[in-house]
């Protein structure tokens, strides 16, 4: 006689004798089990359940609680990303061997029920296959830390930041934008060029015009705006 069971997802051929490795159950090594979905029993009169046989069940005992081989788990992107990864994995499984099978009086065995550890709690699953069923100890939690009061600032508040006032050119330098088409850029290059006041501007020669125009490209306006003409009215007052 056989009969086809499923746990875990998966359905099992099984016979009375067979060893069987099954997703994890909520039992530990030595207890007895039942699984009581039945979906076939096979032999003089077979049966097929729609989808269970009602009051059919399969006994077995636990033999251990173990872990599955290794599977590689190996992952390749494209060449673009030019990236890899490979994981390791051991399904936990429960080695049972089948004692029984019965083809009705299951519900008044008294054998309890085969239960997934997926169906319980975690506690629950230590309990009954002990501390060190494969699992590591859950960490404990950890305590949040009271904020500590944030210190209370200085009564004194921050003295805000002052522009300090931009330092002349020169100390005693005049403001050379009162003359006729000099700016703040026109004063700068002045300023490079060594003249800084409306004296110097209004003893210029001839040839200081000159050499002014080509050394800052002024290309005439010293005459044309007149500029030593009005450095010399400044100079008077």
């Amino acid at each position: 006689m056989f009969a086809v069971i499923k746990t875990g997802g998966k359905q099992y051929k099984v016979q009375s004798g067979d060893m069987l490795r099954v997703e994890r159950i909520a039992a530990s090594a030595g207890e007895k089990v039942q699984f009581n979905d039945v979906l076939m029993l096979g032999g003089d009169s077979p049966q097929v359940g729609a989808p269970v046989i009602e009051d059919a069940g399969v006994q077995a005992e636990v033999v251990d609680q173990i872990k599955g081989d290794k599977v590689i788990n190996f992952v390749k992107r494209r060449r673009k990303h030019s990236s890899k990864r490979t994981k390791g994995h051991r399904q936990k499984l429960t080695l049972v061997k089948i004692t029984e099978i019965m083809a009705s009086g299951a519900g008044k065995s008294g054998v309890a029920a085969a239960v997934g550890t997926g169906s319980v709690s975690a506690a629950a699953v230590a309990a009954i296959t002990g501390a060190s069923a494969d699992a590591a100890p859950a960490k404990p939690a950890k305590a949040k830390k009271a904020a500590a009061p944030k210190a209370e600032k200085a009564a004194a508040p921050k003295a805000e930041k002052k522009a300090a006032p931009k330092a002349k050119a020169a100390a005693g330098a005049d403001d050379l934008k009162e003359l006729s088409g000099v700016g703040p850029a026109l004063e700068k290059k002045l300023h490079a060029a060594g003249v800084t006041t409306f004296a110097q501007v209004a003893a210029w020669t001839e040839a200081d015009v000159a050499e002014m125009d080509e050394k800052l490209s002024f290309k005439g306006r010293i005459e044309r705006e007149g500029w030593i003409a009005q450095a010399q009215e400044k100079t008077k007052g």
